[in-house]
């Protein structure tokens, strides 16, 4: 597409990568949902569920790495803007079907730019301390389908998976 018909918010006039500036935005009530699901055999599953994993605790331990990987996600995507999170969940789901855990993380905060982020890299490092509580028991794990559910507020309006894709 020629540059005057679309331009990407992170790249200058000069083609160079750039931190986009959200000055001038207002603050909204914004939310952000995102989902993944760390795939195991039924065996690895059991042992999770009856807390026999020899490190401890795995989703204790992974809802701390969650909640704490959201909050130092300006630490880790260089181009997001560090933002005062009002709230952080995490829940997870052993599932016998699939089999495996499901992730889901919400993020909530007011301010003049997106959770996206942060919801995102709190599924994904959950995801990664549960695979490194329980690699001792089953190394062929996967991390399957992180993926943003659903965000709310900001210029870019709602977004739900499966919709319509919205540009922002």
């Amino acid at each position: 597409m020629p540059k005057e018909e679309y331009s990407l918010s992170h790249i200058d006039s000069g083609g160079n990568a750039r931190m986009v500036d959200v000055g001038d935005k207002d603050i909204t009530e914004r939310t952000a949902v995102a989902a993944g699901e760390v795939r195991m055999r039924p065996e690895t599953l059991a042992l999770v569920r009856a807390g026999q994993i020899k490190k401890g605790d795995v989703l204790t331990v992974a809802q701390v790495g969650g909640i704490q990987a959201a909050k130092r996600t300006a630490e880790l995507i260089p181009f997001c803007h560090p933002l005062p999170l009002d709230h952080i969940a995490l829940e997870f789901e052993l599932d016998d079907a699939l089999p495996g855990i499901r992730i889901r993380a919400t993020v909530r905060t007011r301010g003049k730019t997106g959770v996206e982020m942060e919801a995102l890299t709190a599924v994904s490092v959950a995801a990664l301390t549960i695979y490194d509580m329980a690699k001792a028991a089953e190394k062929s794990m996967h991390i399957e389908n992180i993926r943003l559910v659903s965000k709310t507020g900001g210029a870019g309006g709602e977004y739900v998976e499966g919709g319509e894709q919205n540009r922002d």
